[in-house]
């Protein structure tokens, strides 16, 4: 693996995923379970209020899905096989990998 830095995109991956466990525990609080007293607050509020959880749950969905890609890329990089095409076993391009640090594929294999 001597065509990339091993040790920056490691530091890439470990940043990502420090900023994106961050956000999620930052946004724990709107993905709470919404309040249904209509004492409290209006059918409107309480519409917009449901919509922003589920916005924030689907959000919170997406983040998981890119702590997944990641573990499996730091995975990939402690077995020596980050940076190579899984389908081809060619090297991926270090611009590639720059714009996805997950990228499993060439741009050939990719397309």
């Amino acid at each position: 693996m001597s065509y990339i830095d091993v040790d920056h995109f490691r530091a890439l991956l470990e940043a990502r995923r420090t900023e994106l466990r961050a956000l999620s525990d930052a946004a724990k609080d709107s993905r709470k379970p919404v309040e249904l007293d209509q004492q409290s607050i209006g059918r409107l509020s309480r519409q917009d209020a449901l919509q922003q959880q589920a916005m924030a749950k689907a959000q919170d969905a997406r983040r998981v899905s890119e702590l997944r890609k990641i573990e499996a890329a730091l995975s990939r990089l402690d077995e020596g096989e980050y940076g190579y095409c899984a389908e081809c076993d060619e090297a991926i391009a270090p611009k590639r990998l720059e714009i996805d640090l997950t990228a499993t594929r060439c741009a050939v294999c990719a397309a």
